[in-house]
């Protein structure tokens, strides 16, 4: 078996608001991730950059043993900006020992539990009507999920015509794509816990699939109270970083699904111990992925592999693809082979992808400075965006 040594490291700033890095190995095998915050690669990528001594000369082999070493060998540990460059990393580290022993990496996860992935369509629209054609869109496209962001601009406590609003958005969808099609509902943090009850009393009628991020992470708090509320099922995870983040949540019986993201939760090593964390207290796995092409397949490693996955994210359309869409790096522009709203079994060695690097390249030669929107109320507070 080879010894797998990291010689070489590179971080690729590549639109429309991704970072890519590239590991070599002594042997030539090379893996691809993606570690990002969405609106701070520069920051991530300098991140890696201090992680950089620790990865030159270390065996691919020993992912194990890297995650503990970087998670563990700081005093300060977990957030965004030093779980994200740790993901990146061990998405690439398992994409090296997949390609190194030919086989897919849920291969060395214990095998795969299912033959295809079920993905859901992102759609967008400011008004009801939109909204309707959007998702009526997507499911004459093949889908049978799709998911949008039902509120924008909300105060602490909103107006009841913009709750109502919310409630005409969601029977619109309804109305136009029938009770077979699932409705994920993104409230992106957006809401306080104050207004949150009321919202979720005027979409239950119309059986959303799920409420994600009812509240902020940071008020996880509220979400057993808002669990015990409504019937309709309860998600969050994406700006949670670990196991320990999920753990509270999910002993206090808070969340039918969890949503961490294999770019952010600390890549394929820790989203497996998240996903198997969450089996065990009867909670379902969604892997949030908003994001490129790698991290889109370490998520479905994970899923392919875990019997409480039920439903993948995908970027494939999502209005924040301006100038690359998510199979524009790839060698194969087919490489997922999305049919009928699901990915069937990847069997490639690895990720199970193939990186165009001189595409790649090329989009790195013009980078990218992508910030998120800074959104005001009309007294110009700030607001959730």
């Amino acid at each position: 078996m080879p010894d797998l040594t990291i010689t070489k490291v590179e971080t690729f700033k590549v639109a429309p608001r991704w970072l890519f890095l590239k590991l070599t190995t002594a042997e030539g095998i090379v893996g691809w991730g993606e570690p990002v915050v969405e609106g701070r690669a520069a920051t991530v990528e300098a991140c890696i950059r201090e992680i950089e001594e620790h990865l030159i000369g270390h065996s691919a082999h020993k992912i194990e043993d890297f995650w503990q070493m970087i998670y563990r060998g700081g005093f300060y540990r977990g957030g965004p900006v030093l779980m994200s460059a740790l993901s990146g990393i061990d998405q690439a580290l398992w994409d090296i020992k997949g390609k190194a022993l030919g086989v897919p990496v849920y291969q060395l996860l214990g095998g795969a539990v299912r033959d295809k992935m079920r993905i859901y369509g992102w759609i967008g629209g400011a008004t009801p009507d939109e909204l309707a054609r959007a998702a009526k869109k997507r499911v004459d496209d093949g889908f049978t999920a799709v998911k949008m962001t039902i509120c924008d601009h909300m105060e602490w406590i909103d107006s009841p015509a913009k709750v109502a609003q919310i409630g005409d958005k969601m029977a619109a969808m309804r109305e136009a794509v029938g009770d077979e099609v699932l409705i994920g509902v993104d409230l992106h943090g957006r809401v306080h816990k104050g207004q949150a009850r009321a919202i979720a009393r005027i979409l239950e009628p119309y059986n959303p699939f799920f409420l994600e991020e009812l509240v902020l992470a940071e008020n996880n708090d509220a979400l057993k109270a808002l669990h015990d509320f409504t019937s309709i099922p309860m998600a969050t995870g994406e700006r949670m970083y670990s196991r320990w983040d999920f753990k509270r949540i999910l002993e206090q019986d808070a969340v039918d699904i969890i949503q961490p993201d294999l770019s952010h939760a600390g890549g394929i090593t820790e989203v497996k111990k998240i996903a198997t964390l969450a089996e065990a207290y009867d909670v379902a796995l969604a892997p949030h992925c908003p994001l490129g092409p790698i991290s889109f397949a370490a998520a479905l490693q994970i899923d392919f592999n875990c019997i409480n996955a039920l439903i993948q994210e995908s970027s494939l359309g999502i209005h924040y693809n301006v100038g690359a869409d998510l199979t524009d790096y790839l060698i194969d522009p087919d490489g997922f082979q999305l049919r009928d709203g699901h990915v069937p079994l990847l069997t490639k060695p690895g990720l199970g992808i193939e990186i165009d690097e001189e595409k790649v390249r090329e989009a790195a030669a013009a980078g990218h400075n992508w910030k998120n929107p800074i959104w005001r109320n009309p007294d110009g507070s700030v607001t959730e965006w």
